[in-house]
């Protein structure tokens, strides 16, 4: 990011710097994967890796130290390629695919001709199911269908590190120290006292990743609109771009070097998985 660009107000990836062009980024290293035990010649998925320094702010507001994020990342060409297909696939996956309309030939009723074909004046007309008619079928309207779609676990994995680094690089993500037990009871007056001491406009979007939320913290930022309070298990692509401000916690910035981290290493069930893509492609 250059030194003299003032930080987005969004974690929007079409504004991050991971996305722009600039000699004063800091130098990435890229990585060639290729995909073994498939038929067909595929493409290699680039990876590259960017490191973000984040500040450590205590639960008062003061700055206490500093760590790091060294996630992989998709190349700048291909970045919003790689974002916006794991988006559009996690959105339509959440399309249920129910709704239904009834054609002509399901629509109750109509089995007589409802006037004389001559002599009324009328333009003839030989059933009431008719799409001409109110009440009648609905041609070509919606019936159940499957809408899901199918993208590799490793692409989907590198789209959300690609997005946390993306807020990580333009000043959109803070780490704050555990604070599960600073609450002595569930009060929303104090979570947010809490977050303007960090920096956080209880206006903006916020999202907090933790390894484990406290029923205290839950109650007492269940009530903020705009706060989305994440785990490990609920972490997603959308609340991540959909957020002004990424909040972690120490656990949860070890839980991603360790997950989406240059040395994470692939599970096996990953590459079953990418194995299997490529048969059915």
């Amino acid at each position: 990011m250059a030194s003299s660009a003032t930080a987005p107000n969004s974690l929007s990836f079409f504004s991050s710097s991971l996305f722009l062009s600039s000699s004063h980024q800091i130098p990435k290293t890229y990585i060639s994967v290729a995909k073994f035990g498939s038929g067909r010649v595929s493409k290699p998925l680039s990876v590259a890796s960017q490191l973000a320094t984040l500040p450590i702010i205590s639960f008062e507001g003061e700055k206490v130290g500093e760590t790091y994020l060294d996630l992989k990342t998709a190349p700048e060409d291909t970045a919003r390629a790689v974002v916006h297909r794991a988006i559009v696939t996690d959105l339509q996956n959440k399309r249920r695919g129910t709704a239904s309309t009834l054609t002509r030939g399901e629509v109750r009723g109509g089995g007589i001709k409802p006037y004389a074909q001559k002599k009324t004046g009328n333009a003839r007309r030989g059933s009431q199911r008719t799409p001409l008619r109110p009440g009648g079928g609905v041609v070509f309207g919606p019936k159940p269908r499957d809408w899901s779609i199918k993208i590799n676990r490793k692409e989907k994995k590198l789209a959300i590190s690609t997005a946390i680094s993306s807020a990580a690089t333009s000043e959109g993500a803070i780490v704050v120290e555990e604070f599960g037990d600073k609450f002595e009871k569930p009060k929303t007056k104090d979570f947010l006292a809490a977050m303007k001491r960090w920096g956080l406009d209880p206006k903006e979007k916020a999202m907090f990743l933790m390894i484990d939320v406290e029923e205290i913290v839950a109650k007492s930022s269940r009530n903020i609109g705009t706060l989305r309070m994440l785990t490990p298990r609920t972490l997603n692509l959308f609340d991540i771009l959909n957020s002004d401000k990424l909040v972690l916690t120490p656990a949860a910035v070890e839980f991603l070097n360790a997950r989406y981290g240059v040395d994470a290493l692939e599970t096996e069930e990953d590459d079953e998985d990418d194995d299997e893509d490529s048969t059915e492609g």
